[in-house]
């Protein structure tokens, strides 16, 4: 009865998978999508089908092969059809992915660099039922699979359907042909295999002179020896049993992912022997096992696992050795001579690495830590840069001149790196040095050949000097230019004769303050350059020594990366310049203030993204009692910092465990007028709020809990009121005038002028209490208004 629900009449032990964990590979879920006998056709990997066709002396000018197939390993031949001087189409899974060949002749059969090549899908070794349409016609390619279609128009003529009247599904089975391509035949299933109209499965089922049947292929889809099992996210696992016991660890299993790093399997072995750990780092499979009174005992295998493709690994673990095989790789680790004691129980599961930065993360079954020593950060997940952002952070934390690291990006990817800041009275210079000459010298060449190109490294990546100079108010370079020459150049048309390279890998030819595209040294911009011929004086070539200092002052195309000279023809010309260090001075992100003279006042910005790991940091002065400083709210989650008392600053946070709080409380009021700092962080770990030097307050994530954070709406940087239970705020509209007999009339007036027929009143409010009064109003002549929160 198709009407009838499907899963009613199952028992409750059929349905032992988490919400978490799918088993929908597995053989349940297999039967219920079951093909009848006479639909599909079953390849064994070592069998194929191949069919003749009519040999009508018109051939069709449409050709249209439409499939469904069922894999299950990663690569095989699904069909494959050929002509008499190498032109051919094949149809082949590899890898998961199903890669469509077209050959126009006069080549071998394909490799994996075909003259035409459709790839589509991934993953198609599922086991799961996947459709095919592949349409021919004239030079058009269709190539269709699960609803995506690729189109694609063949180069030349449609001489590539000139091919021979059979076609081979599953393999290619023709003897005495094609022996020099070897490809894996399919493995698994195929259905509903239609050829112009033709079912062909239906022609083999009925023994049909056209068929020939190679192998061992048969009309029934089995059911797969193996279950696949997806674990759906870091909570999920699958608690097998072990063999509690015995004087070894022996587990073998396969499995595939995108993840470079995750925890495959756990296991604690007997009478508190010890515990053993399989798990995933930089695509790579390591084994770690830990006893009692000895150091980890570490195995690492295999490498680029994290392909999506299906792997074996065979683990063991006995007496005075361990191995791990990985696929093809085996790897051996020796043990003190010690007893193995199987546990009762091994976990399978992945727990993804949150450590950053390169933090080496340790994991047990059920939490992790990340060491964080040698990376520059700190926190539970590494996240938390040790160093300032700039020089002008140093220079407000009092330090002196000298050398220090920065991390331009804070908690970004980008890593820190060395600098000198210069203190001065009025500004804190962040020099940056490279390693190139220190002076470089320049003699004559020939007539348009480079006299020199000079390169010039720098300590930091081009995305760590990206970043500090974005974040710089202001950057320059110097130039010391000396030059001198025997003759004037024969060129006189103010062509220039060198140039520079940003960190953008662009050729600039502007010089000094002038502007990009300029092409003039600062005196050219002055019209004070010693030949008005010229735009920089040692482009003139004058019978003396002259000097030009340059100052570069663009600071997106800094710092340099290269200097190139050329010369005109003047042999015994020379020149000599030294290129100065980059030098940034300021952070827009440290002195950017926003002044709220409201208490309606507000700054929006998009969405704040911070799903797993995220820190704010900021400066704030007031004089009023309490105050939001920032909030981001989602459907159900929502972030938090607010000023809740004069002394106490609170972050709290919702990512759906339930409102979790953090407060720092002062012995000093906060709302002094004076400058502070809050730095509040939020990971998979936990929370931690800070403010000025005051102690670190920390909150530890509640085990097995939500750990995404989920925000939908902008992120408001605003001041408002928090209420105490019993606490409340009047505003004055204005005071009581009490007309007396002999008032004057323009008092009278007055009076009545201020007098309002409509007022309009808006408010937000959040609280976890009831009954609350929100808001009352009330008049001069006993009338009021109220606004309450019931019970309900």
């Amino acid at each position: 009865d198709c009407d009838a629900p499907l899963a009613s009449a199952l028992p409750r032990s059929s349905f032992s998978s988490s919400s978490e964990l799918s088993s929908s590979h597995g053989p349940g879920f297999s039967r219920l999508n079951r093909r009848d006998e006479s639909e599909v056709v079953y390849f064994d990997g070592q069998s194929a089908l191949l069919y003749r066709l009519d040999k009508k002396p018109l051939k069709p000018i449409r050709d249209v092969i439409s499939l469904k197939f069922k894999a299950m390993q990663s690569n095989g031949i699904l069909l494959h059809r050929e002509g008499q001087h190498g032109n051919h189409i094949t149809l082949e899974l590899i890898k998961g992915k199903l890669v469509f060949f077209l050959n126009s002749g006069n080549a071998k059969l394909p490799s994996t660099i075909a003259p035409v090549t459709l790839t589509l899908g991934s993953l198609l070794d599922d086991q799961h039922w996947h459709s095919v349409l592949i349409e021919l016609l004239d030079t058009q390619v269709n190539f269709t699979v699960d609803k995506h279609t690729h189109h694609f128009q063949a180069k030349g003529d449609s001489s590539y359907l000139d091919l021979n009247f059979e076609i081979s599904f599953g393999g290619i089975p023709t003897p005495g042909r094609s022996r020099a391509f070897t490809r894996k035949s399919f493995h698994g299933c195929l259905e509903n295999l239609y050829y112009n109209g033709v079912d062909v499965t239906e022609l083999a089922r009925k023994h049909k002179p056209q068929i020939l049947m190679m192998g061992n292929a048969s009309f029934s889809c089995p059911q797969p020896q193996t279950v696949p099992v997806t674990f759906l996210s870091s909570r999920s696992y699958l608690a097998l049993p072990g063999n509690s016991g015995e004087d070894k660890v022996s587990v073998t299993f396969q499995f595939r992912t995108w993840n470079r790093a995750g925890h495959l399997l756990f296991g604690e072995l007997r009478r508190g022997s010890g515990s053993f750990v399989l798990f995933l780092k930089d695509g790579k499979l390591k084994l770690s096992l830990f006893q009692p009174g000895q150091s980890p005992r570490n195995v690492t295998a295999g490498a680029g696992l994290n392909d999506g493709q299906w792997h074996s690994v065979s683990f063991s673990a006995k007496w005075s050795h361990m191995n791990v095989v990985v696929d093809d790789d085996t790897a051996v680790q020796p043990l003190v001579a010690v007893l193995i004691d199987s546990g009762d129980t091994y976990y399978f599961g992945c727990l993804p690495s949150y450590c950053e930065h390169g933090g080496e993360c340790s994991q047990s079954w059920d939490t992790f830590s990340c060491d964080c020593l040698g990376t520059g950060y700190t926190g539970e997940t590494c996240h938390s840069s040790l160093y300032e952002q700039s020089c002008e952070a140093h220079k407000h934390r009092g330090n002196p001149p000298g050398l220090y690291y920065i991390d331009a990006d804070g908690s970004g990817p980008l890593g820190p790196f060395l600098v000198y800041c210069n203190m001065t009275a009025d500004a804190a210079w962040t020099v940056v040095r490279h390693g190139g000459p220190d002076a470089v010298t320049l003699r004559g060449a020939p007539s348009g050949h480079p006299r020199s190109a000079v390169s010039f490294a720098y300590a930091a990546g081009a995305g760590q000097l990206r970043a500090a100079v974005n974040l710089a108010e202001r950057c320059e370079q110097r130039l010391a230019l000396r030059c001198g020459t025997a003759r004037r150049p024969d060129s006189r048309d103010g062509t220039p004769l060198s140039w520079w390279v940003g960190r953008t890998n662009e050729t600039h030819t502007y010089w000094g303050g002038s502007l990009p595209d300029a092409q003039k040294c600062t005196c050219g911009l002055e019209g004070n350059c010693i030949d008005s011929q010229y735009y920089c004086n040692c482009d003139a070539g004058r019978n003396e020594w002259t000097s030009d200092t340059i100052v570069l002052s663009q600071k997106e195309h800094l710092p340099v990366t290269q200097i190139v000279m050329t010369d005109a023809g003047r042999p015994h010309s020379e020149a000599a310049y030294t290129l100065g260090p980059l030098l940034c001075r300021g952070d827009k992100s440290f002195w950017n203030s926003a002044s709220f003279n409201t208490e309606t006042s507000y700054l929006h910005f998009p969405a704040f993204h911070g799903e797993l790991t995220a820190d704010v940091c900021f400066f704030f002065k007031t004089t009023v009692s309490s105050g939001v400083f920032m909030e981001n709210l989602g459907i159900t989650d929502f972030i938090r910092i607010e000023l809740r008392a004069p002394t106490e600053v609170t972050f709290s946070f919702d990512v759906g465990n339930g409102p979790c709080e953090v407060t720092v409380q002062s012995p000093t009021p906060f709302n002094d007028n004076q400058w502070h700092h809050v730095r509040a962080e939020r990971n998979v770990k936990g929370a931690s709020l800070q403010v000025d030097q005051l102690p670190q307050k920390m909150q530890p994530a509640p085990a097995d809990g939500h750990v995404r954070l989920q925000l939908n709406s902008q992120l408001f940087i605003e001041i408002s009121a928090y209420f105490a239970t019993g606490s409340s705020m009047t505003y004055h509209f204005q005071e009581h005038y009490t007309l007396s007999g002999n008032s004057s009339s323009l008092v009278s007036s007055l009076h009545r002028d201020v007098t309002l027929t409509r007022e309009m009143i808006t408010l937000s409010f959040r609280t976890t209490r009831t009954p609350s009064l929100l808001l009352y109003v009330s008049s001069f002549y006993e009338e009021y208004l109220s606004v309450i929160l019931a019970n309900n």
